[in-house]
């Protein structure tokens, strides 16, 4: 059986912008280890972090849609 936690953090890693992964994987740090950053920082903070990974989820996702390429480029 599955426990709670196992199933809320499978939530987050499926439906979340996935900012803490790419920082993880650029900066080769454990994606825990940034995630715990953010919970910690956000609570100590006052939730200034949360603006933080929104606005890197925004800059991420118009990377993404950038990238792509025009219809009128093919």
């Amino acid at each position: 059986m599955e426990r709670v936690t196992d199933r809320i953090q499978h939530f987050f890693e499926t439906y979340a912008f996935g900012v803490c992964t790419q920082l993880g994987e650029k900066l080769g740090v454990a994606t825990s280890s940034i995630r715990l950053f953010f919970i910690y920082a956000s609570f100590i903070t006052f939730g200034s972090p949360v603006i933080i990974y929104l606005c890197l989820a925004f800059v991420m996702n118009m990377r993404k849609h950038l990238r792509r390429r025009a219809i009128w480029d093919y």
